[in-house]
C-alpha cells in the first residue's frame, strides 16, 4: 500500500544515489518491505516481470551500486530492522538487512562487545 510504495521524484531521486560521483540514475519505484516473505514476493514479481530490482540500505556506499541505471524497483530495507539472535559465548548475532552498525551497538552497549567500522562478515538473515 501506498505507506510503502513511492514513484515521488524526490523520493525516487534520494534512492537513486550514494555517496559516490556517480550521477544520479533513480528507479522507477521504491518499495519498503518489512518480511522476507514480502521481499520474496516482490523479487519474485520482478523476475517474472523482468524488471530490475535494485537493494538500498542507508545510501552510504562509494560505488554507486543503489543506481538504477536501468530504471526498475529499488528495495528499500531499513525497516527491517530488528536484530533477531545474539550469542555472547560464540560472538554471533543474527539481523535484519536494515539492522546499522550504530543500532547493532546500541543493542550491544553493555555486552563487552561491540562492532566496529570496517569489521568484515556483517551478514543479515
Amino acid at each position: 500500500g501506498a505507506p510503502n510504495v513511492s514513484t515521488a521524484a524526490a523520493v525516487r531521486e534520494q534512492h537513486g544515489h550514494d555517496e559516490s560521483m556517480h550521477p544520479c540514475a533513480p528507479p522507477d519505484v521504491v518499495v519498503w518491505p518489512q518480511a522476507v516473505g514480502q521481499v520474496q514476493e516482490l523479487a519474485a514479481l520482478c523476475h517474472r516481470c523482468r524488471v530490475p530490482m535494485v537493494p538500498f540500505g542507508t545510501g552510504t556506499g562509494l560505488e554507486g551500486g543503489v543506481n538504477a541505471v536501468q530504471g526498475g524497483v529499488c528495495f528499500d530495507l531499513s525497516r527491517m530492522d530488528a536484530i533477531t539472535e545474539l550469542s555472547l559465548e560464540d560472538f554471533s548475532v543474527t539481523v535484519e538487512p536494515g539492522v546499522t552498525r550504530k543500532a547493532l551497538n546500541r543493542h550491544l552497549r553493555g555486552t563487552g562487545l561491540w562492532f566496529p567500522v570496517g569489521t568484515v562478515g556483517m551478514r543479515g538473515v
